[in-house]
């Protein structure tokens, strides 16, 4: 039996954040490309105040971009 590996980390709420605000990962992190802040919580408080995304969501994203430098 083939299993696929369990997504560990950010990515694991990636099918949530799309099915929950209508838009694939790569629009978010799109946005968040464009913003010239680039402190982690800053980020995070951004997403929730403009997008209206819950922390966990916003939290997951931002670790995610981060991450890609």
């Amino acid at each position: 039996m083939d299993e696929q590996p369990k997504v560990k980390g950010p990515a694991s709420y990636f099918p949530s954040i799309e099915q929950k605000y209508g838009e694939p990962i790569a629009h978010w992190l799109t946005l968040l490309a464009s913003r010239e802040e680039k402190k982690h919580m800053a980020l995070v408080a951004w997403l929730k105040a403009e997008h209206g995304m819950g922390h966990g969501h916003a939290n997951a994203l931002v670790a995610h971009f981060l991450a890609q430098g």
